[in-house]
């Protein structure tokens, strides 16, 4: 079986407060986007894992965290799994969260273990507090530590959206430093909802932008010169997307 976990991108992203367990509340906006890694799955004698494509750090991937998890619970059979990584790494894009939550509902898929999406969504927020949201998968508004979804009037589609990726690994724990939490004087749901991407240019803020690198802001500004009517770094960055009304050109 194959699956193709999917990027995401922030609109707005607000760093609240910061909560007794270390952690921050924020909120934002969470859209799904079509740059996809490719995860595979078949039966075999043991386990394994394996990767190509973006070299991938650490001893043990989110995709076999999540295998582990359901086989304790489950006793699930041996496969032998192959990520493709597609998604840049610490670009603010959500691409490890999406191969754990897209782990969870192959294995789930795969060996009929009938989980409600209620159910993934549990399993997948020990995972991270992103995964959740790639489990329905669709344009959410977030709030808390990124675990807590409702729904949001939200149509792009008669946008073209360019995103570019700076060749810059930021760690999320060491963006943090520097922000100084505040809540903003302007509700971003009602804002996203009510108003059209040429208005959000001058309110809604990513407030990781604050503390970014310079490059990643000229990569906001190269977008802006190229006719994106809105443009923000997603995430804790380092991915900068924009927003058109027209097919943009290349971006230098």
């Amino acid at each position: 079986m194959i699956v193709f976990p999917n990027a995401k991108i922030n609109i707005g992203l607000n760093v609240i407060e910061k909560r007794q367990d270390g952690y921050h509340n924020l909120e934002s906006c969470f859209l799904p986007i079509p740059w996809k890694d490719a995860l595979e799955a078949v039966e075999a004698k043991e386990f394994s894992f394996s990767s190509s494509g973006i070299p991938i750090p650490g001893e043990e991937n989110i995709v076999v965290q999540a295998y582990n998890m359901l086989n304790s619970q489950f006793g699930l059979p041996a496969i032998a799994v192959h990520l493709h990584k597609n998604i840049p790494i610490g670009a603010g894009l959500g691409g490890g969260s999406a191969d754990g939550a897209f782990m969870l509902k192959l294995l789930n898929e795969m060996f009929e273990l009938n989980l409600s999406q209620q159910e993934l969504e549990s399993y997948a927020g020990q995972l991270g507090s992103d995964c959740p949201f790639f489990i329905e998968n669709k344009a959410k508004f977030v709030e808390g530590t990124g675990d807590i979804f409702s729904e949001i009037n939200l149509d792009l589609g008669n946008y073209y959206l360019a995103v570019v990726y700076p060749d810059l690994h930021i760690e999320t724990t060491s963006a943090f430093k520097g922000l100084v939490p505040a809540r903003p004087a302007y509700n971003l749901k009602e804002k996203l909802e009510h108003n059209s991407p040429e208005a959000w240019r001058d309110v809604i803020k990513n407030d990781f932008e604050l503390t970014a690198k310079p490059e990643i802001l000229e990569v906001k500004e190269k977008l802006y010169n190229n006719s994106a009517v809105y443009a923000s770094m997603s995430g804790s960055g380092s991915s900068v997307y924009g927003l058109f009304t027209k097919k943009p050109a290349a971006i230098e």
